[in-house]
This record gives structure tokens, C-alpha cells and sequence, in this order.
């Protein structure tokens, strides 16, 4: 009898611009599932990241409406503030404009902040550059968003589970982090093998800064390194043994 399929998921919160590893987990898997459903963290990744202003790592923030809506979840959360687009897309005009792959990545990121103005729900604005960015970097992975899968599990890790399960994931590769909480059994009764990416070992580049930083937003990988250089920085595409470990 022929193997079956395998298939390996990754499920990650909602975030804006995010950083190389964010990217690397995404190369790494069949299919990446955006878990907008779960409860908005204010001073988070889900509306900031950081880019290099003026030698330093500085954040770019989006003010969403959070005030009075602390258990809201992400997929609720609108922005506040009409010219938060044109004011990044500045700073990153600004910042950026001598790096040298800024004329082959600014035009395509200057139409998604262009499309991203007039969005108003920050879920909605993040996949928009996940998808952009995505495709900047050669990533063909599909991305869907948790709500594909009814949810029936008011438990975080059943909940995790229950998405594998539905979209036929045979590997779930969850970030480092989650050791500390993640029921391993709930994934092995389910028939779905546990690994974890390991973020150890990323390569440095010349990013103009005093100090090099690795967790900027990949926009300042692109700008200085290229599609093929920044790809050539992901664990998963130079060694995915080296970054996907098995429990």
C-alpha cells in the first residue's frame, strides 16, 4: 500500500511585518493557518514591528480601537488612525531609499500600503502584507485563516489539534516558545507528530545599524539582501532538519 500524505501546518497569530523566523516557519510548512480568532495582546506583534531608523531598530506601530476591548479578539480589532499607511510607508521610504535592493522591493510595498489605507480591520491589513511579502520572497505556501475550521474546542491546545486534524496535517511545527504550554500528548492521540522551530544560528548581514538586530521585520532583509539573499537567510531553506525538530 502506498505512505500516506504527509502534511505539516503551521497556525500563528496575526502579525504586522513580521520578522525572518515569522517567514521561516512559513517556508517550512504545506500550509500556514493565521490564528486571528484568539484574544488582541496590546504592546505585541500583532500591529508593530520594527524597521532600522537611523542605525537603531525603531517600532512602526498601528493604533487600533483596543481601549475598553481587552478580550477582543484579533479579527475585531479596527484601526484608529486614518494615515498610519502613509506614515510607514515614509519611514520606510525614508530609511530605506539607499539600501541596495530598495528599487527592486519598494514598488510592490508602496501598492500594499497604498491598498492597506484603506482597510479597516488589522487582520485584514496583516494578511495583506503576509501575502506581499510572501511573495517577495518566492514563498508558495497557502495561507488560510483559522475560521476555515468551525471551532468546537474552547481548549487552547484542542483547539491547535482540531485545526491539524480538519486540514489534514500530519505535522504541526509550532515556534520554540510554546514548550512550556503545548500538550504534547493532545497532538500524539490525534496521530499528529510535534516539532518545534529552532531560531538558533540565523546569519548576519550588513544592515547599517550599530548593532546588528535579528528580530526586525523582514522588509529590512529584503531591502538589504535581496529575494534570493533573503531566502538564502531562512534555516528551512538552506537546512530544514537544522530548523524543524522533531519532539
Amino acid at each position: 500500500m502506498p505512505e500516506p500524505s504527509q502534511k505539516s501546518l503551521v497556525i500563528l497569530q496575526s502579525n504586522y511585518i513580521p520578522w525572518k523566523g515569522y517567514f521561516d516557519l512559513m517556508m517550512a510548512a504545506d500550509e500556514f493557518v493565521v490564528f486571528d480568532e484568539v484574544q488582541y495582546t496590546r504592546r505585541d506583534w500583532r500591529n508593530r514591528n520594527k524597521i532600522i531608523i537611523n542605525g537603531a531598530p525603531a517600532w512602526l506601530t498601528i493604533a487600533v480601537q483596543s481601549k475598553g476591548n481587552y478580550d477582543a479578539p484579533i479579527d475585531a480589532m479596527v484601526v484608529s488612525d486614518a494615515e498610519w499607511a502613509r506614515d510607514h510607508w515614509r519611514s520606510i521610504d525614508l530609511n530605506y531609499r539607499k539600501a541596495a535592493y530598495f528599487g527592486d522591493i519598494a514598488p510592490a510595498l508602496e501598492r500594499a500600503y497604498l491598498e492597506a489605507a484603506g482597510l479597516e480591520r488589522l487582520t485584514d491589513i496583516n494578511e495583506l502584507f503576509l501575502k506581499t511579502l510572501a511573495g517577495l520572497l518566492q514563498i508558495a505556501t497557502p495561507i488560510v485563516r483559522s475560521n476555515i475550521v468551525p471551532r468546537t474546542s474552547v481548549d487552547p491546545t484542542q483547539r491547535l489539534v482540531e485545526i491539524c486534524s480538519a486540514r489534514g496535517a500530519t505535522e504541526y511545527i509550532s515556534g520554540p516558545a510554546a514548550r512550556a504550554y503545548i500538550d504534547r500528548e493532545a497532538f500524539t492521540k490525534a496521530g499528529v507528530s510535534l516539532s518545534y522551530a529552532n531560531y538558533d544560528g540565523y546569519p548576519v548581514y550588513d544592515q547599517a545599524s550599530s548593532a546588528f538586530e535579528h528580530g526586525v521585520s523582514i522588509i529590512d532583509v529584503l531591502m538589504r539582501c535581496g529575494r534570493d539573499g533573503a531566502r538564502a537567510q531562512f534555516k528551512s531553506f538552506r537546512d530544514r532538519a537544522s530548523f524543524v525538530e522533531p519532539t
